[in-house]
């Protein structure tokens, strides 16, 4: 069931503010009025199977959709460790590193903030971020 863009908008919001709390290091990769945010690390890495150089790599975005807001988090992939951090925010993920919010109470914003600390402190380790 599609949720009101009311509610995609105060869900949106509360977790942009969260990833704005670390801008910098991060950097703001994608902030368009369609509703999509997205961060990266600050220092040009090598990526892909041919190694061509990307400005950052990503560690996450949020994307409105039709039925939730969704939270894409990478640092997972490299860390699944971190999955134990937030037992809360995991009842909403769907499949590896999208979450799914369908309302404003579902993002534990002390849980999130704490997964976000954790994966920029794995992206320092790997000299995603400098």
């Amino acid at each position: 069931m599609a949720i009101s863009i009311e509610i995609r908008t105060l869900i949106f919001n509360k977790i942009k503010m969260c990833l704005g709390n670390f801008v910098p290091p991060l950097v703001v990769a994608t902030n368009s009025v369609d509703g999509s945010y997205e961060v990266i690390g600050n220092h040009p890495v090598p990526y892909g199977y041919d190694k061509k150089m990307v400005p950052g790599m990503f560690i996450a975005s949020i994307v409105h959709r039709k039925e939730s807001v969704a939270f894409h988090y990478f640092p997972i992939y490299m860390n699944p460790g971190l999955l134990e951090i937030a037992p809360t925010l995991n009842k909403f993920l769907k499949g590896k590193t999208c979450y799914h919010f369908k309302e404003e109470a579902q993002v534990n914003e002390t849980e999130l903030n704490f997964l976000l600390e954790e994966g920029i402190k794995a992206w320092k380790k790997f000299e995603y971020i400098i």
